[in-house]
């Protein structure tokens, strides 16, 4: 890698630019930029830029005719039950996005720790980096996640299934916001990504940063919001379509148990909670959808139930 770095340093050394006349032939270091730049037009390579995690205002000014907020949160908890664990950090950053779906204003990311009252078990301190010492007499500041969160117009997390129902719970006053959710409301095939995972997402847009603290990846989440899709509009375009759709909850309730494999090909995932498979559709599929379930599922020996699905609904642990 050495041996690269040297070309390149070479190539910018001896450019016609440090040559022209006029100019001092005195040697200019080249910055960190240039070298990405040239390493990056060479075949065979691509360069991946960090995210800078401390990017944005203070303070977000008053939204324009047109503008909406949209705040972007992530959870570190204790564990996977929203009822047995507790949230340990919450990271928020806000947004102005405008009618063109182009994010216009970011503000500065903000972090809170809280002490959960129980040790933390390896598993969790690895995955997050947070360890007993960390969260030792920490508390969040209620006031200030509830201005930020409670101004805002949308909240979206990259797996909202698990984060909202941590959040309602801690902050009930919360709980009728609408949620949209970049893990599981967007075809990242489609978009021309791999996977879903968000340290994927974000290396394959060119960009890496310092995962698993909650901080780090609301940055990160909003950077690849503001990145443009092959079609020329924003991922966060793509996120704000899909999350006005109307939906329906369609649970096989007593589904028989060998037509599990059809289910879960089909899409179905198991509420362990409920003991049924279920899946979200849209409106326009739910005819069928019964249909489907009534002719290969049930035949003639039961009927699937369905729920309306709204954005303030959407990802509720009862609905």
């Amino acid at each position: 890698m050495a041996g690269i770095f040297e070309r390149i340093h070479h190539r910018f050394t001896q450019s016609p630019a440090n040559s022209l006349p006029g100019r001092s032939s005195e040697f200019v270091e080249p910055s960190g930029e240039d070298l990405a730049l040239r390493l990056s037009s060479m075949p065979g390579y691509r360069v991946l830029r960090e995210i800078d995690t401390n990017l944005g205002v203070e303070r977000l000014r008053a939204t324009a005719v047109g503008e909406r907020i949209a705040v972007i949160v992530d959870t570190e908890t204790t564990g996977l039950d929203p009822i047995k664990d507790r949230i340990i950090e919450i990271a928020v950053q806000r947004v102005i996005f405008d009618d063109g779906q182009h994010i216009v204003e970011i503000e500065r990311a903000k972090s809170w720790l809280e002490d959960p009252q129980r040790r933390l078990t390896a598993e969790i301190s690895r995955l997050t980096g947070l360890v007993d010492r960390d969260l030792s007499g920490q508390r969040f500041d209620d006031e200030a996640i509830l201005e930020m969160i409670g101004d805002s117009d949308l909240v979206i997390a990259h797996n909202a299934a698990f984060d909202r129902p941590f959040l309602d719970r801690r902050f009930p006053s919360l709980s009728d916001f609408p949620w949209a959710c970049s893990l599981s409301q967007l075809d990242w095939r489609g978009l021309g990504f791999d996977g879903r995972a968000l340290g994927h997402l974000v290396l394959q847009s060119g960009r890496f940063f310092d995962g698993h603290r909650a901080g780090n990846d609301v940055s990160a989440l909003v950077t690849l919001l503001g990145t443009m899709a092959p079609d020329g509009r924003t991922i966060l375009a793509h996120l704000l379509d899909r999350c006005k759709r109307d939906s329906h909850r369609i649970e096989a309730i007593g589904a028989p148990f060998e037509a599990k494999d059809e289910l879960k090909a089909r899409g179905y995932r198991w509420d362990a909670d409920r003991r049924h498979w279920w899946r979200e559709v849209e409106t326009s599929e739910l005819s069928s959808e019964e249909e489907w379930l009534e002719r290969e599922v049930y035949r003639g020996r039961g009927r699937p139930r369905s729920i309306p699905i709204t954005p303030r609904t959407r990802f509720k642990r009862d609905g």
